[in-house]
């Protein structure tokens, strides 16, 4: 992480020579902050709705989706807005929506009350979340353009200063849950408080080089982008199995254990693996593979690691052996995740319009909210079921490994 930040180093197969701009610096820390105070929470949620709520499985599966629907979703709109008024304003307006909506899950109680707030707080993220995301690869192909080296290592950078976030948030939370879910809540709030004091001091009013474009009629060109379109399908796939780490998951665990208290405990697991060796495996990945075999080993090992849950599940071990399955999905499913994100994302400025980096940003995400939403409900149904343990597993294994005849050929 230091040599990007400060440019050390010779330009060797994609090394970095060149340091990060200010801004860069800043969006990077900006996702840092964000998966502190969103992870402090969103890992819990699923048995505060189930045990505190009273909410069933399916519809506990159904209100996860639609928070990730109202987040990636509607990240098309954001990233539109960010390309029509510029990333400062979408930003400070997606930190005040997240504020109001964690202290609304705090106290809300009844159904229509956590919908409501889920919602808000999916929706600030489809604000901020497109313009910052779209803004570091913009500026990760200046930096490349400058000698840099390989973008896709500021997007693997971007993703090490998020499940930093992610490693802490949930810490964090297990902590404040020692006292109730609302004080989980409410430090989430106000953790994205300091972020918008942060962003509104230092975010600058204009960027250089991005220029504001009109709404109207990017959409037509992107329903055309046949390539674009099969990416964000294949992604969605992605991230419909890796969103099992907040549903089957938490439902593995409290198999194994009788409770959710190691679940905090596998999710520093995960964050820490792509801390520490996220960017190592994404130069060792540019060395070796081209960017499509990157994304489809990312995917095959997503399914490896559903299917050493659904090998292991019919002997029914609990205790500290039963989760020695569960580690190995996060430990898989973490490295595919590795491989994809960081590429998929690096990808979107080579088949974006002029000027519309944040409409595609937001759109892939978009449409791998859809998927999720669909996917959600039906996973939920599906753990359920009453099947043979093993025939829910698997048929999430099935998920990324289709993924990988969608991905479009690297243009």
């Amino acid at each position: 992480m230091t040599s990007l930040f400060t440019g050390r180093g010779a330009n060797t197969r994609g090394r970095a020579t060149t340091p990060l701009s200010p801004l860069l610096r800043l969006l990077v820390l900006t996702q840092l902050a964000f998966n502190v105070g969103f992870f402090a929470v969103l890992p819990f949620l699923s048995e505060h709705l189930g045990q505190s709520v009273g909410m069933a499985g399916w519809l506990v599966g159904f209100v996860l989706g639609l928070r990730t629907f109202s987040q990636q979703g509607l990240f098309v709109v954001g990233g539109a807005l960010a390309d029509r008024y510029g990333v400062r304003p979408v930003v400070l307006a997606g930190c005040v929506l997240r504020i109001a909506g964690f202290v609304w899950l705090g106290f809300a109680e009844r159904t229509w009350a956590v919908v409501g707030a889920v919602l808000l707080i999916g929706f600030a993220a489809a604000l901020f979340s497109p313009a910052v995301e779209s803004e570091v690869a913009r500026q990760a192909v200046v930096w490349e353009a400058a000698g840099g080296g390989d973008r896709t290592r500021v997007l693997a950078l971007f993703t090490v200063a998020g499940q930093a976030g992610a490693f802490g948030g949930p810490l964090l939370g297990a902590l404040l849950l020692a006292v109730d879910f609302r004080t989980a809540c409410l430090a989430g709030a106000g953790v994205f408080v300091l972020v918008l004091a942060g962003h509104a001091w230092l975010l600058p009013q204009h960027i250089p080089g991005r220029e504001r474009v009109r709404v109207r009629g990017g959409a037509r060109l992107l329903l055309r982008n046949r390539p674009f379109l099969a990416l964000c399908c294949a992604y969605g796939a992605y991230l419909l199995a890796y969103n099992q780490l907040y549903l089957a998951l938490p439902a593995e665990v409290e198999r194994a254990a009788g409770s959710q208290a190691p679940l905090a405990w596998l999710f520093a697991l995960s964050s820490l693996l792509v801390v520490t060796a996220q960017l190592p495996v994404t130069r060792w990945a540019g060395e070796r593979l081209a960017p499509r075999r990157s994304m489809v080993a990312g995917l095959v090992l997503v399914a490896a690691g559903f299917a050493v849950v659904a090998f292991a599940r019919p002997a029914g071990w609990t205790g500290a052996g039963g989760l020695v399955p569960a580690a190995g999905f996060v430990v898989l499913l973490t490295l595919g995740q590795m491989l994809v994100a960081p590429v998929a994302r690096a990808w979107v400025p080579d088949l974006a319009e002029d000027g519309r980096v944040g409409l595609y940003t937001g759109a892939l995400s978009s449409v791998s909210g859809l998927i999720v939403l669909a996917g959600s409900s039906a996973t939920g149904l599906l753990l359920d079921s009453g099947l043979p343990a093993a025939v829910p597993w698997l048929v999430l294994a099935a998920v990324p490994l289709g993924a990988v005849t969608l991905l479009p050929r690297r243009t």
